[in-house]
């Protein structure tokens, strides 16, 4: 009986301990507002870096931070503010594509920040032009 009263008292625990959570109400979350979301590099020259700086601005009542910029591959890189972002505040998420295979490219760089939803999926694409081969003087 007392094992049975135990883990009565301890299902009852669990119960309220996991059903507490942990999502901030939406007044105190940041809100982001992008200048773009994409950018069409068009065509550009194998071998020669591309870079874009998506723009955004905080549109919540407290600040912006974010956490990380993860890049849907090793191919780009990317680099953001790292400061808090006040409230009506501006910041940047920079990112470049190294242009070295030949052909379309379509990747995307998902920010995880204090915003709802927690995270924003950037996209950058275009098409990487074969460099011209190399003429060998005779």
């Amino acid at each position: 009986m007392k094992k049975l009263m135990f883990f009565a008292v301890l299902a009852m625990v669990a119960n309220v301990g996991f059903s507490q959570t942990t999502t901030a109400p939406a007044a105190d979350l940041a809100s982001i507002e992008w200048g773009a979301s994409t950018h069409d590099f068009g065509k550009i020259q194998q071998g020669v870096p591309a870079t874009f700086d998506f723009q955004f601005t905080n549109k919540g009542k407290t600040p912006l931070v974010i956490a990380n910029a993860q890049p849907s591959c090793g191919c780009t890189t990317p680099s953001w503010t790292h400061e808090p972002v006040m409230p009506g505040g501006e910041g940047h998420v920079k990112a470049t594509y190294n242009a070295a295979n030949p052909g379309a490219f379509d990747k995307t760089i998902t920010v995880t920040a204090n915003i709802e939803g927690g995270v924003t999926v950037l996209h950058i694409k275009g098409e990487v032009e074969a460099a011209a081969p190399a003429v060998k003087p005779n």
